[in-house]
């Protein structure tokens, strides 16, 4: 199921390694305390930068989420329909919410740092998708360009899948996801595969088997669509986090989407407030994607669809 990225301890920063200077050597004097670098006898050594606690890799020991935070998920989960979520999968889903924010200020994994935001922006909007993908019997999905986790991870804990696949390309952020699945007890179910969304798709263990595809903030629906549709089974849908209005890309995306084997079936508003401008679009797929997709996305830029 992918590439797996494992991180032991956490990410860390080198150690700072010791100057003549901090061995009491007679001539040594700092040049440049700005930039790290020492004189000893007319000899430059470089300091290496300073030393960061390890991230964690565990829930134990995490700081507690604010109050503000519970109202806000509680509030919006009231106005999404068929999105019960059991104790075990709302503590799973604070908790992975609560190592974000532990990872946050060493990894830029989200923009967005207050937690009664994380609630509505990250987490209920993710979650919007659950009756959709309950209806359509989904228990299985790829997320393409996870980042922090947003929306595979408490779309697995919610559903609950069967089966998933967390794709992010950059290495840290897919560091973060990996321990994130073993911190809340998913590796069983849920891999990571640090690779790009092209890799996967052309990959024959992913290629026309997936039930689902779910993608949010990553790419216009043309693109999507190229990357999304081949991973695919017959009838699978690709679910994409979009903002009104959406009269323009829809319209871009029409020609592309059917020359991939999809259909748009769906653009609908959710219901959350706060969220009052955000759709999910829902193209279906009807028919087999051309073996030439995906393309490089130098190929996409140079002849798009």
């Amino acid at each position: 199921m992918g590439n797996r990225v494992r991180e032991g301890s956490g990410e860390t920063r080198p150690r700072t390694g010791l100057t003549r200077e901090d061995l009491g050597s007679p001539g040594a004097r700092r040049v440049d305390a700005g930039s790290g670098v020492v004189q000893s006898d007319g000899e430059l050594i470089e300091a290496l930068p300073p030393v960061r606690e390890p991230l964690p890799t565990r829930i134990s020991g995490l700081a507690p989420l604010p109050d503000e935070y519970g109202h806000v998920l509680r509030a919006g989960l009231q106005a999404i329909a068929d999105c019960d979520l059991s104790a075990d999968a709302r503590a799973a889903i604070d908790d992975h919410v609560r190592l974000l924010l532990a990872w946050n200020d060493a990894i830029n994994l989200s923009g967005i740092r207050a937690p009664e935001r994380i609630a509505r922006e990250h987490v209920l909007d993710s979650l919007t998708a659950v009756p959709l993908l309950r209806w359509a019997g989904i228990d299985e999905f790829v997320d393409l360009g996870s980042g922090g986790g947003y929306p595979g991870l408490p779309l697995a804990v919610a559903l609950p899948a069967r089966r998933a696949l967390l794709v992010e390309s950059i290495g840290k952020k897919a560091r973060f996801l990996t321990v994130a699945v073993d911190a809340l007890g998913l590796a069983d179910r849920v891999a990571v595969a640090a690779v790009r969304g092209e890799a996967i798709a052309a990959d024959p263990h992913h290629r026309g088997r997936w039930q689902a595809v779910v993608a949010r903030a990553v790419a216009d629906l043309t693109d999507l669509a190229e990357l999304g549709l081949p991973l695919l089974a017959p009838g699978g849908l690709l679910v994409a986090w979009k903002r009104r209005p959406m009269d323009e890309e829809l319209l871009r995306a029409e020609k592309a989407v059917r020359q991939l084997g999809g259909q748009v079936i769906a653009c609908d508003p959710v219901a959350v407030p706060g969220l009052e401008d955000h759709v999910l679009a829902v193209v279906q797929k009807v028919a087999a994607t051309p073996t030439e997709f995906p393309r490089d996305p130098a190929a996409r830029r140079r002849r798009p669809l």
